[in-house]
């Protein structure tokens, strides 16, 4: 049986993960939607407008080779020098391609585009640690997407917010 394109439309899937501890933690955001809808109008708009230290560009498995879905990183700290640029060009580029390698998200048409947000601080300075916490804050990210969104019954356990840089982080 054959499926029709509207068969294929995925929903928009929105999903947040994040790895590490201190300044060499990794924080991502990712939206994963059709390129012929918001999340490619919002994909082509961001490479349309970029801003002062957030330049989006697009995640390449090698040089000159996109990863699929064709994925666009929109560094989410304005780059600070020549060695934060580095590790957020470098090493949380490379850590994107591989978690959306990692995944082999089925797309052999094409139709589908990615945006992810990715913070990396400043301060950051372990290249194959930011390489690791991107890589496993994104594939977070896109599993929590797929699944639904972080909307589901385990916020009903929270009773105070808490996270890397507030309150009682549990490791």
């Amino acid at each position: 049986m054959e499926t029709t394109r509207d068969e294929a439309m995925v929903s928009m899937q929105i999903g947040d993960g994040s790895a590490g501890i201190g300044a060499d933690a990794v924080r991502v955001t990712t939206v994963l939607g059709e390129r012929e809808g918001p999340v490619g109008i919002a994909w082509s708009s961001a490479v349309a407008t970029p801003s002062i230290g957030h330049s989006p560009f697009v995640v390449t498995a090698k040089p000159n080779l996109p990863v699929i879905p064709v994925t666009l990183l929109v560094p989410a700290v304005a780059i600070s020098d020549q060695r934060h640029a580095d590790l957020t060009l470098g090493a949380a580029q490379a850590g994107v391609a591989a978690a959306v390698l990692d995944l082999q998200m089925d797309d052999p048409e094409g139709d589908h585009c990615l945006i992810v947000s990715v913070w990396v601080d400043a301060k950051a300075e372990a290249e194959e640690v930011i390489f690791a916490h991107t890589r496993d804050a994104t594939m977070a990210a896109l599993k929590q997407g797929a699944a639904g969104g972080p909307w589901h019954p385990n916020l009903v356990a929270v009773e105070t917010p808490e996270n890397p840089h507030f309150r009682r982080y549990s490791r």
